[in-house]
């Protein structure tokens, strides 16, 4: 797993943990917003082969 990937898991384990202390849509923001910053940060070339293969093929 790539470093990136996992920032974008440990942003989502972060927000599912931070719900009972911020609320639930400050804890959605984080969710969310945590792995479209990590698609955004990929360069054009690395957005575009992750558009191609399929989700089958991510965990190859």
């Amino acid at each position: 797993m790539s470093t990136r990937a996992k920032i974008a898991v440990g942003g989502v384990a972060v927000g599912l943990l931070l719900i009972p202390f911020i609320g639930f849509w400050m804890s959605l923001l984080v969710v969310l917003g945590v792995p479209a910053v990590a698609y955004l940060m990929l360069d054009p070339s690395q957005r575009r082969r992750l558009k191609r293969i399929t989700r089958k093929e991510i965990g190859r």
